[in-house]
């Protein structure tokens, strides 16, 4: 991630919870399963913020195993956050990584300790501070 600001904009009219998400040109939709109202037509918020941990963490590994020139196939992350009862305390979320291609058990080591230095690995292991202001 570059010094920049980045910024989204989010946009839900009377179509209950269908939400337009907006950043850098590009579009994509988040919602609520129809069991509690919602049309199911994108991902839940927290599904949201789970992938692009997850996003950021593989683009991240990638760039170091491409310098590194390590024999790394693919990358898969499992992501999973704790239930919304358990967030007034702390929030856990868990994700496991998996690997394919020839690494050694020393490159896998490596990977899994630059998989913490993904920006959206320290913006959330970080204190937060969310600011709302009313935008007239």
């Amino acid at each position: 991630m570059s010094n920049t600001q980045i910024t989204a904009v989010t946009e839900l009219d009377r179509s209950h919870y269908k939400t337009k998400v907006y950043s850098g040109g590009h579009f994509i939709y988040s919602d609520e399963p129809e069991a509690i109202g919602g049309t199911d037509e994108g991902m839940p918020p927290a599904a949201l913020l789970l992938a692009s941990l997850g996003s950021c963490t593989a683009i991240t590994i990638r760039m170091y195993a491409d310098r590194k020139q390590y024999n790394l196939d693919t990358i898969k992350i499992d992501l999973a956050i704790c239930s919304e009862d358990q967030m007034d305390k702390s929030t856990t979320i868990s994700r496991a990584i998996e690997f394919t291609g020839q690494l050694s058990e020393d490159e896998k080591s490596r990977l899994m300790q630059i998989a913490d230095k993904c920006p959206i690995h320290k913006i959330l292991s970080n204190p937060i501070k969310i600011e709302t202001s009313a935008k007239n």
